[in-house]
């Protein structure tokens, strides 16, 4: 194929803000190239620069040999669809797609050749005199490809011209805008942020990240052979795993090695997995390359989408405590209060305060009317290391309880193979704390101040699971443990096989379905 743009080291900046940080970009004769990306990544201002609504910073467009920067959009062999299509409401059909051979003066007779042969391919026959302000969006966006196709550019530009559709309308004008092209035969530039559109249309895929391109290629490989971890994740569902290349061919994650097709990598290096969820097959139990459990099934129609563990989060595990009732009378005063012993961490102990006592020891009191009493005197001298302080909280009328702080080191769990670490502390609750609460779960959380972290560069890691084997319902005194984690390896599989919650299961690919990626960065 014959190259027809080329678009060398273009820089655009506005307000030194970079947008486009030296784009080089070839696109061929009759090729339908769609520019791929999310919102301000710079695909649109990537193609405003060619069809010449914008002038590059710095670098060259050049089509056809000629240096067409500083070539005014009007004198341009190029035409561009918008996003909202404008179209002239004064118009109807027929003047809208005949406006731009008017302005050329071409004789009545070429241009109603033009125009009948653009309805015809559009399918608009019969709408030719229709006003276009009562036209549906696909109705629209036929015209003003129709308008641009008339004019017989070299090259038809796309903003999002499918955004503005619905679902069904979308998908039946993506097919045809292919079929459109393959009909005149020119070279179509599309700008969309949906790889689904992407994938059905293009021949040439370029995905685009921050003003830079990531990666070029068909479909096929943009899909199958993703570049880094970004691709990956744009095109498609995508199982992403930290992983090393022990070698060619041989790739390891999660404590074991599998078979690979890739080579070319440095003997151990960190690298990322792509395998893709219709890849993996759901085979009975210890017949695959590793065993999982279900954690959900989705029905999508024509597939099931599962996601099944395969290694454990990071864990740790407290005992709660869980005593009677801990109201202590004041038959004089009418009045009863509680509180609860709880535990801290040393580094927790400088910025305590009188409300944050009250708090983590649940103290209130009341009167025999059900009100509410204010904690007037709060008493505890607690040190910034480990041992055992006692607290007391009275009121006015001298209610008083006692209770104790204990001040603990925390002992995190760290899990190399996770990056993870977690922390948890013991506590005490009332069977009553237990049996009213409405989110069991999150209170268990924030009862043991439970606390995940990526070890690599300390940023919050959810909780994902708390583990205990009471009925909270008929919950009685003692100690009771508690295991929270942290959400382990996942993988998501589509498959037409059915299967259920809780099932343990077996998992199998190929070798050719892994795919081995250098990191980013």
């Amino acid at each position: 194929m014959k190259k027809l743009i080329e678009i060398k080291n273009v820089v655009k900046t506005f307000d030194k803000q970079v947008v486009l940080k030296g784009i080089s970009l070839d696109i061929y004769e009759n090729e339908f190239v769609t520019l791929l990306g999310p919102s301000g990544c710079g695909k649109t201002t990537l193609l405003r620069i060619i069809a010449g609504f914008l002038d590059p910073t710095e670098g060259q467009v050049i089509m056809d040999g000629e240096d067409i920067a500083k070539i005014p959009a009007y004198k341009r062999d190029v035409n561009t669809v918008f996003q909202h299509y404008a179209l002239f409401p004064h118009l109807d059909v027929y003047d809208n797609i005949a406006f731009g051979l008017n302005i050329k003066k071409m004789p009545k007779d070429i241009i109603d050749q033009k125009v009948m042969r653009m309805i015809s391919l559009v399918g608009l026959e019969g709408f030719e005199h229709r006003d276009v302000s009562r036209m549906s969006g696909g109705q629209q966006q036929r015209v003003a490809i129709a308008r641009a196709l008339v004019n017989e550019p070299r090259v038809l530009l796309l903003d999002e011209s499918l955004s503005a559709l619905d679902k069904n309308l979308r998908k039946e004008m993506q097919l045809e805008l292919k079929e459109i092209q393959r009909e005149v035969g020119i070279t179509f530039v599309f700008v969309t942020h949906d790889q689904e559109e992407a994938l059905t249309m293009s021949d040439k895929i370029v995905i685009m990240k921050d003003g830079e391109i990531e990666q070029i290629g068909t479909p096929l490989q943009v899909y199958n052979e993703p570049i880094n971890e970004y691709c990956a994740r744009f095109i498609g569902d995508s199982n992403i795993i930290d992983a090393v290349m022990k070698k060619d061919r041989l790739v390891s994650f999660d404590d074991h090695d599998y078979a690979c097709v890739d080579y070319g990598f440095e003997e151990n290096e960190a690298v990322d997995v792509v395998i893709r969820p219709e890849d993996i097959d759901i085979v009975p139990r210890n017949t695959g390359l590793l065993n999982g459990e279900v954690k959900s099934v989705l029905f999508k129609g024509v597939h099931y989408e599962v996601i099944a563990e395969t290694a454990s989060g990071t864990s740790k595990t407290v005992t709660m405590h869980v005593t009677g009732p801990q109201d202590v009378e004041n038959e004089e005063a009418h009045e009863k209060i509680s509180a609860m012993s709880f535990y801290m961490d040393p580094e927790d102990v400088e910025s305590l305060t009188d409300s944050e006592v009250i708090a983590r020891a649940n103290a209130q009191a009341w009167n025999d009317k059900d009100e509410n009493i204010s904690l007037s005197h709060i008493k505890y001298d607690v040190k910034p290391e480990e041992g055992v302080y006692p607290c007391v909280f009275a009121t006015e009328a001298g209610t008083e309880i006692r209770i104790n702080i204990k001040v603990v080191k925390p002992k995190a769990v760290e899990d190399t193979a996770n990056e993870e670490s977690i922390q948890a502390f013991d506590f005490y609750k009332t069977v009553d704390d237990i049996k009213e609460s409405i989110a069991l779960d999150t209170d268990l959380i924030r009862w043991a101040d439970a606390y995940a972290w990526d070890t690599e560069d300390n940023s919050r890691v959810e909780i994902w699971d708390v583990k205990y084997d009471f009925d909270d319902e008929n919950i009685t005194e003692g100690d009771y443990t508690i295991t929270f984690s942290t959400q382990g390896r996942e993988l998501k599989i589509e498959t037409t096989d059915t299967t259920e919650v809780g099932a343990r299961i077996g998992l199998k690919w190929n070798p050719e379905d892994i795919h081995v990626m250098r990191k980013m960065g």
